[in-house]
């Protein structure tokens, strides 16, 4: 990791620069794939299957067999771990329903707000070199929660035309309802536009690499909504000399052994805590199966150590990290000051990987500074929020000078119009129990 010690104000762009791989570069590619499977649905899948996955597959679409199957092939105490953060999760995401309650916003005029399931939903959870069935968990159980009526799930098989047990078994007890053997760009075409198969969707949800992200961008423009821009995973830690160097050192692994592109961030006020964070480094690099990957991503990670927490919290607000971990003796206000961060975990014993697996909160977050302007997946993500209003005759009489004079300044004179008419109406006899309080 590279050390950069009370670095000038002007060098902090440059300095906090992740390591993005530009996506447009891919964007003919990826649209080529995106219209030949519009064009010729499955037979274009299973031939980018074979392609890119290289399995030649008879169906897309998992069995009842196969899910069978897979719950005999996941161990109980995979199952038990599973259950918990499922519970957790659950929990969490079900506090978040709620409904604006109905107001009378003037005499005579009511308006509320309902939470409305998004109906159709597709989840990508990508394969690569990690089956990531926490994911499947976090897009599938709000997705439940919220009563989506139909949720498909995409992810790309193994060369023997196989989906890991786990996401399988996870898929199941989230209540995905199909599951198809599809991935990358391919994956996101069929959900977007539909297939024989796959049924067309909404809105998809999902991380994957810079085909999948790209792929997303543009049916967004015009055919499906998607969950936020995603990009390479990343952690930032903010530590002062309270910070334990093996847990900050363990943090900063856990997040680079993600991926080459990911990237881990140490912003501390304490120089002393520099040499024994790298030598922690070192001693727990050694030991990860997924080292190779680490080495590649620590390549663009950094510490750097600043004069005051305040600019330590200036800095970070600026880089709007992913994940954010706040070691420091007095992290309570330090988190008080946050503005941009997709996740936050404050003290020495919250670990990053608490919230990516079992804590409950959600943790498929904002990344390459989005965090600035989208939250992550939550409740909301699968639900819109559909205003309602009911307008008796009074009202709409105390109403009608301000909605008649703002239309004809506008110079939307039918817009005026429609109040006029109800206006000169006759006044009937008006039965006030039709604007009853209690409309939903």
């Amino acid at each position: 990791m590279q050390v950069i010690k009370y670095p000038e104000r002007e060098k902090w762009a440059s300095i906090l620069a992740r390591p993005v791989f530009d996506s447009t570069s891919l964007l003919d590619t990826v649209q080529k794939v995106l219209d030949d499977v519009r064009k010729r649905g499955d037979s274009a899948i299973k031939d980018y299957t074979k392609q890119f996955d290289k399995v030649s597959l008879e169906t897309l679409e998992v069995t009842k067999e196969e899910i069978v199957e897979a719950d005999s092939l996941v161990s109980m105490n995979l199952k038990q771990a599973i259950e918990m953060a499922r519970r957790n999760i659950f929990k969490f995401h079900s506090e978040q329903q709620q409904d604006l309650p109905e107001i009378q916003t003037s005499p005579g005029v009511y308006c509320w707000q309902k939470a409305i399931a998004i109906q159709k939903v597709g989840l990508y959870i990508p394969g690569g070199t990690a089956p990531l069935f926490s994911t499947v968990l976090m897009l599938g159980i709000p997705a439940q929660i919220a009563e989506c009526k139909e949720v498909i799930l995409c992810t790309p098989p193994n060369k023997e035309g196989k989906i890991h047990p786990a996401v399988l078994y996870a898929a199941k007890i989230a209540g995905v309802h199909r599951i198809f053997k599809i991935g990358g760009t391919q994956a996101i075409a069929a959900m977007a536009y539909g297939t024989e198969s796959v049924p067309k969707v909404y809105k998809i949800f999902g991380p994957g690499n810079q085909y999948v992200t790209a792929a997303k961008q543009l049916v967004s423009l015009r055919d499906v909504a998607i969950d936020m821009p995603a990009g390479p995973s990343e952690v930032e830690i903010i530590a002062d000399d309270t910070a334990n160097p093996a847990f900050v050192a363990a943090d900063l692994l856990s997040q680079a052994e993600h991926g080459v592109d990911s990237q881990s961030i140490l912003i501390t006020v304490s120089e002393k805590i520099v040499e024994p964070v790298l030598e922690q480094i070192e001693l727990q690099l050694a030991q990860l199966p997924r080292k190779d990957f680490a080495k590649k991503a620590l390549e663009n990670s950094k510490i750097i150590v600043v004069k005051t927490l305040e600019e330590a919290v200036e800095m970070t607000n600026e880089y709007a990290p992913e994940h954010l971990i706040i070691s420091t003796r007095y992290y309570m206000g330090v988190a008080a000051n946050i503005v941009n961060a997709g996740s936050v975990f404050l003290g020495n014993y919250t670990p990053e990987s608490a919230g990516d697996y079992a804590s409950g909160t959600n943790h498929t977050l904002p990344t390459n500074g989005y965090a600035k302007a989208y939250n992550g997946v939550n409740l909301d993500s699968f639900i819109r929020k559909v205003t309602f209003q009911q307008i008796t005759q009074e009202g709409l009489t105390n109403l009608s000078n301000a909605i008649i004079l703002m239309a004809e300044n506008e110079e939307l004179q039918a817009h005026s119009n429609a109040v006029k008419v109800r206006l000169d109406e006759e006044k009937p006899e008006e039965d006030e129990a039709r604007y009853s309080s209690h409309r939903r």
